[in-house]
């Protein structure tokens, strides 16, 4: 199997899973500005998970170019990660049902911690196809957004029993350090 169909079959679940997000809202009984304001932390919820799926979706797509033999592993672990997406929904739609209470937005913290693990772990494969001198391999080794964001996303889970505004700034946190693609691997594919 080549990476791209592998890639085709991450891109289907990933729809998938900004569609059953979008499912999640309910028509507003009024029908006024107010009922809609009512949807607020709904809306918010739904506005961080998507932002994280195009995030994962766009590094996922630069990785994947970086695919030298595909094997078990890589599937497997490429399904790690699509598991720990497709959980993403359901925390978004249990924390912006209970205006991000604590232990839903703890939750939402800890599916994305794990989520940024089973990234890393695809990644570390990936990287281990290649030879220790090769460009991808030395601009993988400077990873410190890859570091960073786990404990980013622990100390978000932690947070949220004291607040989920706490949390919410290291859940926007990683988001900013994210939103840019991954320049490392465009700049190794280039070399």
């Amino acid at each position: 199997m080549k990476s791209n169909r592998m890639e085709a079959f991450s891109d289907g679940v990933l729809a998938i899973i900004i569609t059953i997000m979008v499912l999640e809202f309910k028509v507003p009984e009024g029908h006024d500005w107010h009922a809609l304001v009512e949807l607020g932390p709904k809306v918010l919820s739904y506005i961080f998970s998507f932002v994280y799926i195009g995030i994962y979706w766009n590094n996922h797509h630069h990785l994947l170019h970086m695919v030298r033999t595909m094997n078990g592993r890589l599937m497997w672990l490429n399904l790690l990660l699509l598991f720990w997406l497709s959980l993403v929904p359901f925390t978004t739609a249990w924390m912006g049902e209970n205006h991000f209470a604590a232990t839903p937005t703890a939750l939402y913290g800890i599916v994305l911690l794990l989520a940024s693990l089973a990234y890393w772990l695809l990644q570390r494969a990936i990287i281990n196809q290649h030879s220790g001198d090769s460009s991808f391999v030395l601009a993988m080794g400077k990873d410190w957004k890859g570091k960073l964001s786990p404990l980013l996303y622990l100390i978000a889970a932690l947070t949220a029993y004291a607040s989920p505004w706490i949390s919410g700034f290291f859940f926007i946190l990683v988001a900013m350090i994210w939103f840019l693609p991954d320049k490392r691997i465009e700049h190794a594919m280039r070399a």
